[in-house]
């Protein structure tokens, strides 16, 4: 048998699982592993230049294909402590990620060595596995495990940590007898589907509330094709956010205090009957559980048994892969239907249209500064449904929840749980690495843009095109109007006077020239009547330049979005309603159409 370093061993594993893409910075420590990576040649690699931004950049690349497993690479010390951000992120959603750190040699672990600590206990709580490799032997079996559980259950990153000694240490391994493990998906039996029917029949007010787990199990078609059958309404979450496209007539719209509908909460208030398939009931989803559960009947179908009952208590729960069982459903539902068994649906489906159509929120401003609002109403007209947006949190994702239309599974890329600053930008690169020809559109506000500037330089280096929104109000924006219960108004502000851009008059970071002085382009717009133009001369500047362009749009320093503080049936609107078409012209439902 072939002997090799462990190293070698290593990346030639990564070819066969398929994890082919890596995001990371070189280190003494980890510098063999990238020897290993330039001898084998089939590893691709992106160089960032913050190793958390690796990590966001490998979970981009996960999230934007259902077979993606992205890799970030860090020396030993501050790299590992850098990535945890990446980990509690993608931990926190189910994306599978693989980190590999370097350590200081086996012998030295306990001896204070310089950036040797002990990343595996750092990052436990926020992976599926974490492990330093003290055997050079165990290498193989370990990296053939990170996978397995990376795919299996529930998914989630893990983090492989390996001394630098185990690294340079020759094995006998034959690549060609490697073989990946099948990891295996629970599976409904045809009973308990048959019972989720049944219960199901006997609403009046049914509904989908389709969750993440859905993307994750590339089961998008399996959902629309079973709400198509039962023709019954379907809200997703914000992680299942495209799961069916904005624009199907069972797209009921969102629910929650934040990132919602008006119409997705008027119609979760209306149903009787929820089933909830690869979702985990977040708090910002539910609101309180009181308003949320009372007077609905509540299935409940997730991949991982600890996940039922764990918000509260479903009157009937399954675990399974969400793809098998709406494969089983659909495959009753048929039968049903054929045998003349399912109930008429029609007239709740009508009403949910109807809420749809006229329960819109105003973006048609024409302020100077610009109102949000007005921004997404703008992006939807330069932005077709092909289009990947990406965003994580701050009053700039939460309107664009509100506001924005996504029409396909993993064209809304989302920093969920976690809610990073900063994630917007490396992960809209990874997300463009992992679909090259994909319109991809960031969205941040000022603050999270300037979190991880730094990696604007990657995608200039590594000619990786997209388009970043910067709604600009010089606030934390979210963090102020979270203030507003205490009466106050502190520390939240990022104006000042740049002595080097008075033009800005107050708005304080020129994110033009850093942009330009990371080897991108830059477009600032002040009123509304400029943007469809700044988004075209966007596109020329990619098609020319090869590089992101930053569309900065500068806002009303104070505005606040919709939301609700505890309950889903009193969400505060502090905008003027849509009362006519003209108010929303780029809604989904036109109002005129219900007039």
């Amino acid at each position: 048998m072939p002997k090799m370093r462990a190293v070698d061993v290593a990346v030639a594993i990564l070819e066969r699982e398929g994890a082919t893409q890596a995001f990371g910075l070189p280190g003494a420590a980890i510098n063999p592993f990238y020897s290993a990576m330039r001898a084998h040649g089939g590893i691709r690699h992106v160089l960032a230049r913050h190793v958390e931004g690796a990590a966001h950049m490998a979970e981009g690349y996960t999230r934007t294909a259902p077979d993606n497993i992205g890799v970030c690479i860090g020396t030993s010390g501050p790299a590992g402590t850098d990535m945890i951000t990446g980990l509690y992120s993608a931990w926190a959603d189910s994306i599978p990620i693989l980190c590999i750190t370097g350590q200081a040699p086996v012998n030295r672990l306990h001896k204070e060595d310089f950036q040797a600590v002990d990343i595996a206990a750092i990052a436990a709580p926020v992976t599926k596995m974490a492990v330093t490799v003290m055997e050079a032997g165990q290498v193989p079996g370990v990296f053939q495990k990170a996978f397995y559980l990376m795919r299996t259950g529930r998914p989630g990153p893990v983090l492989i940590d390996l001394p630098i000694d185990v690294q340079l240490t020759e094995i006998e391994f034959d690549i060609d007898t490697y073989q990946p493990l099948e990891a295996p998906k629970p599976v409904a039996s045809r009973a308990q589907l048959a019972r989720a029917l049944d219960m199901l029949a006997a609403a009046e007010r049914p509904l989908i509330v389709a969750g993440g787990g859905i993307i994750n199990a590339d089961a998008s078609a399996e959902l629309v094709e079973l709400a198509e059958l039962l023709n019954i309404p379907v809200i997703p979450t914000l992680m299942g956010w495209g799961a069916i496209p904005d624009d199907h007539r069972l797209m009921a719209g969102m629910a929650g205090l934040q990132t919602s509908h008006r119409y997705g909460n008027a119609t979760m208030l209306e149903s009787d009957f929820v089933i909830g398939i690869g979702n985990r009931w977040a708090n910002r989803h539910t609101g309180g559980l009181d308003t949320y559960t009372q007077g609905r009947t509540f299935i409940h179908i997730d991949i991982e048994p600890t996940q039922i009952g764990r918000v509260f208590s479903p009157d009937f729960g399954i675990v399974s892969d969400a793809r098998a069982a709406l494969a089983g459903l659909v495959e009753l539902a048929r039968e049903r239907k054929a045998a003349g068994l399912l109930p008429d649906w029609e007239d709740w489906v009508e009403s949910c249209a109807v809420r749809k159509a006229t329960l819109q929120r105003k973006t048609h401003f024409d302020d100077v500064p610009m109102k949000p609002q007005r921004v997404y109403e703008e992006m939807n007209k330069a932005f077709g449904p092909d289009t990947r947006y990406v965003s994580t949190i701050g009053l700039s994702q939460i309107a664009g929840a509100q506001f924005l239309h996504v029409y396909r599974p993993r064209h809304w890329i989302n920093a969920g749980q976690a809610g990073p600053l900063g994630w917007t930008m490396p992960a809209a690169l990874g997300v463009a690495v992992a679909d090259p020809e994909a319109t991809v559109v960031a969205l941040s506000g000022d603050y999270d843009f300037q979190f991880m500037i730094e990696e604007l330089a990657v995608g200039a280096q590594f000619k990786i095109p997209y388009i970043h929104v910067v709604v600009n109000n010089s606030y934390l924006g979210l963090i102020r109007q979270a203030q507003r219960g205490f009466n106050m108004d502190y520390e939240v502000s990022l104006a000042f006077d740049n002595v080097n851009s008075p033009e800005l008059e107050g708005y304080g970071v020129d994110h033009l020239k850093v942009a330009e002085g990371l080897g991108c382009k830059a477009i600032r717009v002040r009123e509304a009547g400029d943007m469809q133009g700044a988004f075209e001369e966007a596109r020329e500047f990619m098609r020319e330049f090869n590089v992101p362009v930053v569309v900065e749009v500068i806002l009303e320093k104070v505005t606040n979005i919709a939301m609700g503080a505890a309950n889903i049936d009193a969400v505060t609107e502090f905008e003027e309603l849509a009362t006519c078409e003209a108010d929303a012209p780029t809604s989904i439902s036109l109002m005129s159409l219900m007039a």
